[in-house]
């Protein structure tokens, strides 16, 4: 007799099953159950038979991310050879582009696999030319994160990592971007123009109305200043200017502190 978690679990197992089935592959847009993406069953456009290696110019940058390795411990580079078939790839990876790294640093796809599943940086979805993603840990939260996504979804049509249907943004959650004193903030991660073009820019001091202008301005291919978004303050300097430590400090009395 199977016990109530084995039973559970099966029907997990069948409800993901059914998620990812042909029927549904084309209909599926969002990440409705978060586990899911620990699993991979083969879809027309993503499946280990689709040929996929690196371009020439990333076989080179390969080579590049590999020199920094003891040649016995090449798969110590799994991380940012991931993130660069995630660049070439468009914002996601694909099991044929794990494979591929797999087969550079010369381990099973398994232990590829791993760390794929394993960080939230690594896409295993397709997501927009932007990929726009909300810091939602405590402090953006406090400063009102949750509108600030509200806004971009509302303003895109779409729910969270979905694409809109031009394959231009996509909108996701990403906890603790390191400038909490810059609360509330967004990140995109712009795949637009490949690898070669790829960039990682932090936009603070968001507003709901500042981050769509933001999502405006780069469809009308500007682009935003970077940084703060607040006129008041310079990068990440109190509003107004500073009200201490405006002048130089003052040596300490005593450098040697044997003598003294």
């Amino acid at each position: 007799m199977f016990s109530p978690a084995v039973g559970r679990l099966s029907k997990r197992l069948i409800e993901i099953r059914q998620l990812f089935a042909p029927s549904q592959v084309k209909s599926f847009s969002s990440r409705s159950f978060s586990t899911a993406l620990n699993y991979h069953i083969d879809s027309p456009d993503n499946n280990p038979d689709i040929p996929w290696d690196f371009t020439d110019a990333n076989k080179e940058r390969a080579k590049e991310i590999l020199s920094h390795y003891p040649s016995n411990y090449k798969q110590s580079a799994v991380i940012p050879l991931l993130d660069l078939a995630q660049q070439q790839q468009g914002g996601w990876l694909t099991v044929s582009s794990m494979n591929a790294v797999a087969k550079v640093i010369e381990v099973a796809p398994i232990r590829v696999y791993e760390v794929a599943t394993f960080y939230s940086m690594f896409n295993r979805t397709k997501v927009g030319n932007y990929h726009l993603l909300v810091c939602g840990t405590t402090p953006c939260m406090i400063r009102g994160s949750r509108e600030i996504e509200e806004a971009l979804l509302k303003h895109l049509g779409v729910k969270r990592n979905e694409v809109t249907k031009d394959g231009m943004f996509s909108v996701g959650e990403m906890e603790c971007m390191g400038c909490c004193v810059n609360a509330p903030m967004i990140t995109v991660a712009d795949y637009s123009k490949g690898s070669e073009g790829y960039t990682y820019n932090y936009y603070e001091d968001v507003t709901p109305k500042r981050v769509i202008e933001i999502v405006e301005m780069l469809k009308a291919g500007e682009a935003p200043p970077i940084g703060t978004q607040n006129p008041q303050r310079i990068k990440c300097g109190p509003e107004g200017g500073n009200t201490t430590l405006l002048g130089e400090p003052k040596p300490p009395p005593c450098r040697d502190l044997d003598a003294c």
